[in-house]
């Protein structure tokens, strides 16, 4: 089960390297739109990332669910964390609709948006990483 853990912390650390980055490459998309630049490379650039880290997502909860299963469902600190990993994959989705909408060219949202919106992954992961390591109930 080592690996299993090994495995499932370097996919983690992939997607959350994807949803950290995914924003800020929206944020300089509405502002180069705003300021009239070619934003070309940057869509191609979101799209690329949004298919890696989805797929470091579905990675990342495979062994997560390996795990489940072989330690059983002990300690409701499991519960919590589960809830934020659900917020976590809503967060992926949300922000890959982004990215279909700025593809489109249909991004609607403002720059302040996706900087406060970027920090949300962060919001989700640091309760996420003290209850894995602290276990508090």
């Amino acid at each position: 089960m080592l690996w299993t853990k090994v495995f499932h912390l370097l996919f983690v650390i992939a997607w959350m390297a994807g949803a950290f980055y995914l924003p800020r490459i929206l944020v300089h998309y509405v502002e180069g739109q705003a300021n009239g630049e070619d934003t070309r490379r940057l869509v191609i650039m979101a799209q690329k990332l949004s298919k890696f880290s989805s797929v470091m997502m579905i990675l990342a909860i495979a062994p997560g669910l390996m795990l489940w299963l072989y330690y059983g469902f002990r300690g409701s600190w499991l519960v919590w964390k589960l809830g934020l990993v659900a917020g976590l994959i809503v967060y992926q989705l949300q922000s890959l609709r982004y990215v279909q909408q700025m593809t489109r060219g249909e991004v609607i949202r403002t720059s302040l948006f996706f900087r406060v919106y970027n920090e949300a992954a962060l919001l989700l992961l640091v309760p996420i990483l003290i209850l894995v390591v602290v276990k508090p109930f």
